[in-house]
C-alpha cells in the first residue's frame, strides 16, 4: 500500500492548530463535495479530504499518525511497523464499519480498531491497464452468510495494483475484501500510478531533436524529444499516469532503433558515416 501524507492532503504545516485543520478541511471539502464539485475525480479527492481531517483532528489520531515520522513520502511504499497495533491500535476508539471507503493506508492503521467488525479477503479481480485508468464495474460471486450471490463492485478510475475494493455488509460481517491485479500491458508497465512506455526513436530523431506522438492512456500526444537524447533516458509527461492524488505521470524510456544496412546503399551510408563522425562511443572509459 501507499504512505498517505495527511498534512499534505490537507495543504497545511505539521504544527497546525486545531482551528487551521477546520478551516483547511471545510474549504477543501466545499471545492470537492461530489454534488457541487466540477473538478475532476472530485469524489476521491473529497473522500481523501475526509479521511486526513478524521485522522489530524483527533489527538489521539493525529499523536498515533505522527509516531510514523517523516521517513516516508506520499506515494511510498509502506507496511505499518510489527507492533502497530500493540501500541496505537485503539487509538481513536475507531469502529471499522464507520470508515468504509477510506483507503488501505487508513485502514492499515485504524481500521480494525475496536475489534467489533472483521474483513475478509474474497480474492483478486484482474483488470486492464485501461480499465485502471477510466474505471469499470465488474460483478462476482460472493458467499453471503453461506448463500452464494452476485455483487457488483465498482472499480474507481486510478486503481492501483494491489488496491482493496471492499464491499460493506455482507452476511453481518463488516466487509469483504477483493484486491486489484493489473493484467501485464503490451505497451505500458504500471508503477504506482507512474505509467512507463518505451519510446523508440532512429538515431537521426535523437540527434537532431523530433516531435514525436506518443501513445497514453488518454490518448495519444506529441513529445518534444530534445536534440541529443540517448538511449534510456527518460521524459515525463505531467499528469498523464494513473488518475488519483497525486495524479501519475508518464515516463517515456527512449529507445535508439539503429536501421539495418541490408542494402549497399545503406552500407555506404554507414560507411560514411563512420568517416565523418570519426566517433567514440567508448572514449569516456577508462
Amino acid at each position: 500500500m501507499q504512505y498517505k501524507d495527511y498534512y499534505q492532503v490537507l495543504g497545511v504545516a505539521r504544527t497546525a492548530d486545531a482551528e487551521v485543520l477546520k478551516r483547511a478541511y471545510r474549504k477543501l471539502a466545499r471545492k470537492y463535495h461530489p454534488d457541487v464539485s466540477k473538478e475532476r475525480q472530485a469524489e476521491e479527492k473529497f473522500k481523501e479530504v475526509q479521511e486526513a481531517y478524521e485522522v489530524l483532528k483527533d489527538p489521539d489520531k493525529r499523536a498515533a499518525y505522527d509516531q510514523l515520522g517523516r521517513d516516508y513520502r506520499p506515494g511510498q511504499q509502506f507496511r505499518p511497523p510489527p507492533d502497530w497495533q500493540q501500541r496505537f491500535g485503539q487509538a481513536g476508539g475507531a469502529q471499522f464499519g464507520q470508515f468504509d471507503g477510506f483507503s488501505d493506508f487508513f485502514s492499515s492503521l485504524f481500521g480494525a480498531a475496536g475489534g467489533a467488525h472483521a474483513e475478509t479477503e474474497a480474492g483478486q479481480i484482474d483488470i486492464t491497464v485501461e480499465e485502471a485508468y477510466s474505471g469499470t464495474r465488474r460483478r462476482v460471486a460472493v458467499n453471503d452468510g453461506g448463500r452464494a450471490r452476485q455483487v457488483d463492485v465498482q472499480i474507481p478510475a486510478g486503481v492501483t495494483d494491489g488496491q482493496a475494493l471492499r464491499i460493506p455488509g455482507v452476511g453481518g460481517r463488516g466487509s469483504i475484501v477483493f484486491r486489484t491485479r493489473l493484467r501485464p500491458h503490451a505497451r505500458f508497465q504500471v508503477q504506482g500510478r507512474d505509467v512507463h512506455v518505451e519510446l523508440p526513436l532512429a538515431p537521426w530523431e535523437a540527434a537532431l531533436g523530433a516531435k514525436v506522438a506518443v501513445p497514453t492512456l488518454g490518448g495519444a500526444v506529441d513529445l518534444t524529444v530534445p536534440a541529443g537524447a540517448q538511449g534510456g533516458q527518460k521524459l515525463r509527461l505531467r499528469g498523464r499516469g494513473l488518475p488519483g492524488a497525486p495524479v501519475g505521470d508518464q515516463i517515456v524510456i527512449i529507445k535508439l532503433v539503429t536501421p539495418p544496412a541490408d542494402s549497399p546503399q545503406a552500407r555506404e551510408a554507414y560507411e560514411r558515416m563512420k568517416r565523418e563522425f570519426r566517433f567514440d562511443p567508448r572514449a569516456a572509459w577508462p
